[in-house]
């Protein structure tokens, strides 16, 4: 009869695992403190008394950091499987803070907040406003050239 293996720590609640009432408990402080999960969630308590969610990571060797929102806006659970997705994100060599910024930028680009729309909405207007002719022509070639440049950022 051999020793038996030690089971991971995913596997084995323990004492510091955050709990609502655990999140709920610490009060504001003269500095920001964490109250820590495990797997690098953790909850920051702000001098104002704000409870925000953030996910401490490294990737390719640099540490980062991604917020997940207010406590108890998302809950803990929530929170988790947010973690858990990120977590997953890294494992596969992906960046989770560059997808949602990159998630955040196709979301604008649907909506038609690109530079070539917003910069078309400005020529409009001015030409409502009744700008002069030379005005117009000088920032109808200005559009011209930055569009062509940055595209349909």
């Amino acid at each position: 009869m051999g020793v038996p293996l030690a089971k991971s720590r995913k596997d084995t609640p323990t004492s510091s695992n955050l709990t609502d009432a655990k999140i709920r408990a610490p009060k504001p402080r003269e500095k920001s403190f964490k109250v820590s999960d495990f797997d690098g969630l953790y909850v920051l308590v702000a001098k104002s008394g704000s409870k925000l969610w953030r996910f401490k990571y490294r990737i390719r060797g640099k540490e980062k950091l991604l917020a997940f929102g207010r406590y108890p806006e998302i809950g803990l659970k929530q929170a988790r499987a947010m973690r858990d997705a990120a977590r997953e994100a890294v494992a596969q060599g992906l960046d989770p803070s560059e997808l949602r910024k990159e998630s955040a930028w196709l979301e604008q680009e649907a909506q038609g907040l690109t530079f070539a729309a917003i910069a078309q909405e400005v020529l409009e207007k001015k030409v409502r406003e009744g700008k002069s002719p030379a005005t117009l022509s000088e920032t109808e070639w200005l559009h011209r050239l930055l569009c062509a440049d940055l595209g349909e950022v």
